[in-house]
């Protein structure tokens, strides 16, 4: 049943609509593809703000020029377990996917192994590319960047993103799946508030002025708190030092911002940091899988749910089961559709 706000399509219709609009960009159609399973696999999960509520940005900024629908992801260091990309400004959903899957393949071999993935562009949900390294049975680690959100505690200076982070943990039967932003909320969620003219919670983020506020659009122009005070501030600064300082090339404070479009024809250069672990060959008794299995047991028994374990795996998924998308999303996306067909 749809909400007030939400229209009911199908997995598959959904995608299918995704991938059809970003190849008529000039996205070529297994990175089309790619990309719309993971806008809509995020949608299924329950995390609007980084679905195809995203799409009508990339669509913009592929048409100016932001992002380069032709854009391949180059190898430009291999060395056992590293790997080293550069993404020549395309998609950031199917490149770190890629780097993801490649990333699992190598931590096969050696054990563990990193993937940067250098000139990006935004990925959306980070925790979708924790899933190459669990259906493998491996531990992942996965770090990006973003415009310059968040200041210092104290202090009125954007320099940090929103610094996200995810970890993939194979637990049985369900795997973890850890995904949070280190501000207080994620950026896509106040972009979701704007769009429905919704208040923010209190706490949430200062305005352009560094004066707290609950409305949404002063909030996209202002600045978002971290998560915890100073705790989450140090921790960001480690997602920052990890996707943007390793990857690279830039620090937050250069990436432009996808939701202004005064910037739609100027690269986000994003940097993106995989790090996979192999449970078998990190564990001196062997016993990695066992431990994880009941660690997840043990919150089980007390009541609680491992992080994620609601979630659907890709390969679990019905193309024809219902996922529900905000309604004035899925009329832009239409109306995109139709105009390109017009054109």
């Amino acid at each position: 049943m749809s909400g007030a706000g939400a229209a009911t399509t199908t997995i598959g219709e959904a995608t299918a609509l995704a991938a059809r609009l970003l190849g008529r960009t000039g996205v070529p159609e297994h990175h089309a593809d790619r990309t719309a399973e993971l806008l809509v696999l995020a949608d299924v999960w329950g995390i609007g703000s980084h679905g195809l509520m995203r799409l009508p940005y990339y669509l913009s900024r592929l048409t100016a020029g932001g992002l380069d629908p032709r854009a391949e992801l180059d190898v430009v260091r291999e060395n056992g377990s590293v790997l080293a990309y550069h993404g020549n400004d395309g998609l950031g959903h199917w490149q770190l996917w890629r780097a993801a899957e490649a990333a699992t393949d190598r931590a096969r071999e050696h054990g563990l192994a990193v993937a940067s993935v250098a000139s990006s562009s935004h990925c959306g949900c980070l925790g979708l590319y924790a899933l190459p390294a669990v259906r493998a049975g491996l531990v992942a680690l996965v770090f990006s960047t973003g415009p310059a959100v968040m200041a210092p505690p104290g202090t009125a200076t954007p320099l940090l993103s929103t610094s996200p982070l995810a970890a993939g943990i194979p637990s049985r039967p369900r795997p973890a799946i850890v995904d949070l932003a280190t501000s207080a909320v994620a950026r896509g969620k106040i972009a979701a508030h704007a769009r429905r003219g919704e208040p923010l919670g209190e706490g949430w983020a200062v305005d352009a002025g560094g004066e707290p506020t609950t409305d949404a659009r002063a909030a996209l122009a202002g600045m978002l708190a971290p998560l915890g005070g100073g705790k989450g501030f140090a921790l960001a600064f480690l997602v920052e030092a990890l996707a943007a300082g390793l990857a690279g090339p830039d620090l937050a404070t250069d990436v432009v911002d996808m939701f202004d479009r005064r910037h739609d024809a100027v690269p986000q250069r994003i940097g993106h940091l995989v790090l996979t672990l192999d449970p078998g060959a990190i564990a001196a008794d062997g016993r990695a899988q066992e431990r994880l299995d009941e660690l997840a047991r043990q919150v089980g028994r007390a009541g609680g749910r491992i992080p994620g374990a609601a979630r659907q795996m890709p390969w679990e998924l019905d193309e024809a089961a219902p996922v529900e998308i905000d309604r004035t999303v899925l009329d832009q996306l239409l109306s995109w559709e139709a105009a390109s067909h017009a054109s």
